[in-house]
């Protein structure tokens, strides 16, 4: 009993050293992002009724919409914006940004 209260002591002082990579990818993300900002929201909510709230959504729905703009299979309405965005992006740019706004709104904030 007392071994497996050590182990998972030391167990609990092992993690706790290791860096935060979500967290860190969470702060990245949010400086990727500001460029968003304009038209999506400081807080990914839009005040342009146009534009699509970013705050909450999937990191897998983000990720596809921003690859869908880059190859031009989202097209018409304002996509020609998005387009523009979508390009100066790289695949790192594109995960970041959507694992910060997947994260909007949970106890990463």
């Amino acid at each position: 009993m007392i071994a497996k209260a050590l182990g998972i002591m030391s167990l609990a002082a092992l993690t706790s050293s290791l860096p935060s990579y979500a967290d860190d990818q969470f702060d990245v993300g949010k400086e990727k992002a500001k460029v968003c900002m304009t038209c999506h929201g400081e807080n990914g909510i839009s005040s342009i009724e146009s534009y699509p709230n970013l705050r909450g959504q999937k990191m897998t729905y983000m990720i596809s919409s921003l690859k869908s703009y880059q190859s031009r299979e989202r097209s018409g309405g304002l996509a020609v914006l998005m387009h523009q965005q979508a390009d100066a992006l790289s695949e790192q740019d594109i995960a970041d940004i959507s694992y910060y706004y997947s994260k909007l709104g949970t106890d990463s904030e």
